[in-house]
């Protein structure tokens, strides 16, 4: 197995929804979005293993000072092949001059982030307001 990177925008709907919901996100049910979404994102790097969509991170970014990953997940399949750490390498590797790299991390996810670098801010919590769309 040999995975490639790639810095891209357009994704068919079919590509995006099987990674989506690979990893049981919601948003997989609206692939129609995600195509629109992915073009709007500042940054997508995308992880391949041929033809089939591996993994990917989605940035949006101020343009100076702050970016902010919204997006980072692998198929299940190809997890524990460093395929998250690449590409939040890759996230640091383009916004190395910007003063923050900011990312919303669920509690399991925190240790991974950790391993790459991010720290837990010990004064700020999430907050979200979800919609759900019919």
């Amino acid at each position: 197995m040999s995975i490639s990177y790639k810095d891209m925008k357009e994704f068919d709907q079919e590509t995006l929804q099987g990674l989506f919901l690979s990893v049981d996100w919601s948003s997989g049910h609206y692939p129609d979005r995600l195509v629109v979404a992915m073009r709007h994102f500042s940054t997508v790097f995308s992880a391949w293993d041929g033809e089939k969509l591996a993994g990917m991170i989605c940035v949006m970014d101020d343009g100076s000072m702050n970016a902010y990953v919204h997006y980072l997940l692998v198929n299940p399949k190809f997890q524990g092949l460093e395929i998250g750490r690449k590409l939040v390498d890759m996230v640091k590797e383009k916004y190395a001059d910007y003063l923050r790299i900011a990312v919303i991390a669920y509690n399991e996810e925190a240790h991974f982030y950790e391993h790459c670098g991010f720290k837990k801010a010990d004064d700020a919590c999430p907050m979200f307001i979800t919609s759900l769309w019919t």
